[in-house]
């Protein structure tokens, strides 16, 4: 497991704002949750030093978060040149185009061909391991199998690099943040463990794990990514 980065504290319903639309580049994220990592992997994997993470309490939001920073009242977003964008695969792109650094959306055809249909592919990777995590142990693994072998084929197109593209792209940084939750979740709750007899999930898991930027913004404690999983599993529950 990659080494825990100090992040600071979540602001919450009492927290005063800080300077906003000041020229700093500021992320605001809420790092119990994997769809906030998708742009602040891409920050800090570019190098952006000068970025500042902004936690929000997505349980507890302030006011002024909604009214003077994001009227979606939604995190991931990016304070930059006077303005603020949204939505994590917007915000990759944006990022892709207004700053220095290697493109993380391909030009390959074969590769962009790849890239859409694993991005596509998302919400139903998710949507179906997730489900899994509901179910007994003894269909836990037989549910989540699927989905994680369909990653695991996946890791094996391009054969010049550990990455879903041979080289790290949009699709890692897509996939990544959920499988590094679900990696500490199914374990503990299903007592599974989603990379036995996935070599190629396993190993690009530790190549993520090898880049500052993606542990830095991605590693959770697992205590909390736990404690997160049971309270959405406990509200899901409420609604069978």
């Amino acid at each position: 497991m990659a080494a825990l980065y100090l992040i600071p504290p979540a602001l919450t319903s009492k927290s005063e704002p800080p300077p906003l639309f000041d020229g700093t580049t500021r992320s605001s994220i809420d790092m119990r949750y994997p769809y906030p990592m998708t742009k602040t992997i891409e920050n800090t994997m570019r190098g952006l030093s000068q970025i500042q993470i902004v936690p929000i309490d997505l349980q507890d939001r302030p006011a002024w978060y909604k009214e003077k920073v994001y009227p979606p009242n939604k995190v991931p977003s990016l304070e930059h040149n006077g303005k603020v964008t949204g939505e994590s695969m917007d915000l990759l792109q944006y990022l892709d185009n207004n700053f220095e650094g290697p493109k993380l959306f391909p030009t390959d055809p074969a590769e962009k061909e790849a890239a859409n249909a694993l991005l596509k592919h998302t919400d139903t990777f998710t949507k179906n391991v997730f489900v899994a995590l509901t179910k007994p142990d003894s269909e836990a693994a037989q549910e989540a199998g699927p989905a994680l072998d369909y990653l695991e084929n996946a890791l094996g197109k391009f054969s010049d690099g550990p990455f879903l593209l041979g080289q790290l792209s949009v699709a890692d940084i897509a996939y990544g943040p959920f499988v590094e939750r679900f990696q500490v979740a199914f374990p503990a709750l299903k007592n599974y463990d989603i990379t036995a007899g996935r070599p190629k999930l396993l190993k690009w898991i530790q190549e993520l794990h090898k880049i500052e930027g993606y542990a830095k913004t991605t590693v959770a404690d697992p205590e909390i990514i736990l404690e997160t999983y049971k309270r959405i599993l406990a509200i899901f529950a409420k609604r069978l």
